[in-house]
């Protein structure tokens, strides 16, 4: 906001006295407050600091320690600098004792070798600090209207730290109280300097207040909360001290991030966001980038040197979840679940729902107990949601990054497999669901669809012709391996009806049901049809 002494010294007004800086020349970066005439040597209980000093110096000692105290009391209040016009007191130069404190004290000394009207250079000062004042209020004035209307329009955080990045030019990152990273805009700097180690390097800066500048650190750091309730810091990364319109850009940001987490109650917290991030670019990547690891880290999932487990968990629905919650809402509070499990087994975890899913990846120590791990996760979410029925489904063990994407995607596949069948499991795994496992891993081949459409075609067609309900007479004698009578009690249908209903079925596809290879073939094709129809069976 303040100029600083030697942009103050560059003035026309002051260039025309032959300025000279004969000390201190160390604080000509000190920032210019106000211009003071000052002849008395006695005047620094009066001052406040940061003023630069105008005297003729006809009021001052020439005795070198009596001149040493005045600059050092000037020293001790803060004053920007000292102007002496060499014309009425000293008319060569100043004394020696004067120059040497000022170096000491590092205060720029300036001399002027012609007679200067100070009343014109304080006006010049002055009107220019007011200058800067305005300034900084209109800037301060547009950084509120820019981040109100962010607000307004709903911005995502993304699109607040956009513009923090914008306006100040320096790399912001949004993270947790526990210093784990939700969001970040490089500013067009390398993430690959910016997020390695950020926690451990996060964790030792703390200013004391809501809003202050950490000088080791290089970071402007404003904590982020509403309504007594603090959640995350905003930290822009920008190495100097900033000037005070970067504070108010941080300070607006910080509630406008605080505004939206209120009024944003009906989607994922910001800590799935990210997760949900990475999660999708691991899918994505079958080797992850080395950013990609980074951003992990940052968010205190490590995926190097871990051992690392694909996680899904996949609602029961049922007709009282179904009017009871909306699927979204129902995988919200499954992801929270899920996040606080990890959190009670002391694993890190990255988690977030997905449109059918919960998805999470879990790193481990390469020492873990891997099994003991997935039970007791398993069973807090069982717990947890002991009113909502899940299936928590996991993926064989990765050693690193470049096995995530397959520990992920064979998770999802058991759980989408263990939804079909009726074995209730603490943990599904890939070789309890055997067959179906096989063609969920064979879902989008169309060879399969069209092997489904052979065998049940005229099944499928006879029944929506005439209404019957053959293919689930089919259905029951397969899963019960033949054994007509139990198939018949399962169908809730007399011995006499079935069997008519297995002889209609076997003169439609023209088959013997009793023969080994028919019934499994038609199982299989069964079994590939619900996959493509949505297990629509399993509410029936």
């Amino acid at each position: 906001m303040y100029p600083t002494v030697a942009e103050v010294l560059a003035l026309p007004v002051l260039r025309q006295g032959r300025p000279h800086v004969v000390a201190g020349a160390a604080g000509l970066d000190a920032p210019v407050r106000w211009a003071h005439v000052a002849e008395v040597a006695d005047i620094a209980p009066l001052l406040r600091g940061g003023e630069l000093v105008l005297t003729t110096g006809v009021a001052l000692p020439d005795d070198g320690a009596a001149l040493a105290r005045y600059v050092a009391d000037l020293a001790g209040v803060g004053v920007a600098g000292i102007v002496v016009e060499l014309v009425r007191h000293w008319s060569d130069k100043l004394p020696s004792g004067l120059v040497d404190a000022a170096d000491q004290h590092s205060v720029p000394l300036v001399t002027l070798s012609r007679e200067t009207r100070f009343v014109s250079v304080t006006e010049a000062v002055n009107g220019l600090i007011v200058d800067a004042q305005v300034d900084e209020l209109r800037a301060a004035e547009r950084v509120h209207e820019t981040f109100t209307a962010l607000t307004v329009a709903g911005a995502e955080p993304a699109d607040i730290l956009r513009e923090v990045a914008r306006l100040t030019e320096h790399p912001v990152v949004l993270e947790t109280l526990s210093h784990e990273v939700l969001a970040y805009d490089t500013a067009g700097t390398d993430p690959g300097e910016l997020l390695p180690g950020w926690p451990s390097r996060s964790r030792p800066v703390q200013v004391g207040e809501r809003t202050g500048f950490h000088a080791a650190a290089g970071w402007l750091v404003t904590v982020v909360g509403a309504r007594g309730h603090d959640w995350g810091r905003l930290v822009v990364v920008c190495g100097d001290p900033p000037p005070h319109r970067h504070v108010v850009v941080a300070e607006r940001a910080a509630s406008a991030l605080a505004l939206h987490r209120l009024v944003a109650k009906d989607t994922d917290s910001l800590e799935r966001q990210a997760h949900r991030a990475i999660l999708t670019e691991l899918l994505a990547n079958p080797v992850p980038p080395a950013e990609l690891t980074a951003r992990a880290s940052a968010l205190g999932v490590p995926l190097t040197g871990r051992l690392l487990v694909g996680v899904a968990v996949r609602p029961r629905i049922t007709a009282t979840t179904r009017t009871t919650q909306s699927t979204p809402v129902l995988l919200r509070e499954l992801a929270e679940a899920t996040a606080l499990a990890a959190r009670r087994a002391k694993v890190s975890a990255l988690v977030a729902a997905d449109d059918t899913l919960v998805r999470a990846l879990i790193a481990l120590s390469p020492e873990a107990n891997v099994d003991a791990v997935l039970r007791r996760l398993a069973t807090d979410v069982h717990d947890a949601r002991s009113g909502a029925p899940a299936v928590v489904a996991v993926g064989t063990t990765g050693s690193g990054p470049a096995e995530a994407r397959r520990t992920l995607v064979e998770a999802a596949q058991v759980a989408a497999a263990a939804l079909t069948e009726n074995a209730e499991r603490v943990v599904h795994r890939l070789d309890d669901v055997r067959l179906r496992g096989l063609l969920h891993l064979l879902a989008g081949d169309e060879r399969l669809t069209a092997f489904a459409a052979r065998e049940l075609g005229p099944l499928l067609s006879r029944d929506a012709a005439q209404g019957s309900r053959l293919v689930q007479a089919l259905r029951h004698y397969c899963e019960h391996g033949g054994n007509k009578s139990a198939a018949a009690t399962a169908a809730h249908t007399s011995r006499t009806a079935y069997y008519q209903q297995l002889a209609r079925i076997e003169q439609v596809l023209g088959v013997r049901l009793e023969d080994p290879e028919s019934m499994l073939s038609l199982y299989v094709a069964l079994l590939a049809h619900d996959l493509r129809a949505g297990d629509d069976h399993t509410s029936e």
